[in-house]
């Protein structure tokens, strides 16, 4: 059987947004995507998936986190990328409303580079991404 050609694969960046995944941080991860499009070139389709749950597990460590990006060795098959939500209403009464969403679009932020790193072919590396995912948010604070 023929392998799929990469140059044949979807483009872009998608959201999909899990019920019961609150309003406001739904509309700033897709503001952040309208942008991010803007800016970032998505050769191969990653698709975004907002999680109502507190924490989701990581697929190969099985720990809990609050973001994870998954991609296979093999470029024909499409990356995807899972961002946990459900502490937005702690966050908010923590830090406020724009503290909270912003901790959510750093999560997305972070597993953006991760994505990034994979296209490249490069090791996924959390120092470079926590790094690039700060420049990414302010690069996206100073377009509003």
């Amino acid at each position: 059987m023929k392998r799929a050609s990469v140059q044949h694969l979807r483009s872009g960046l998608r959201v999909r947004c899990e019920k019961g995944v609150e309003p406001a941080v739904r509309q700033s991860c897709l503001n952040f995507a309208v942008w991010l499009r803007s800016t970032i070139d998505f050769p191969i389709r990653v698709v975004v998936y907002l999680k109502k749950d507190y924490q989701i597990k990581n697929k190969y460590s099985k720990e809990l986190v609050s973001a994870t990006f998954f991609a296979s060795y093999d470029k024909a098959i499409e990356p995807y990328i899972r961002i946990a939500t459900g502490d937005y209403e702690e966050l908010l009464l923590e830090s406020g409303e724009i503290d909270a969403l912003w901790a959510i679009l750093g999560s997305m932020a972070h597993e953006i580079v991760h994505y990034q790193q994979w296209i490249e072919d490069k090791e996924l590396d959390e120092a470079e991404a926590e790094d690039k995912s700060e420049e990414l948010l302010d690069a996206f604070a100073d377009s509003l």
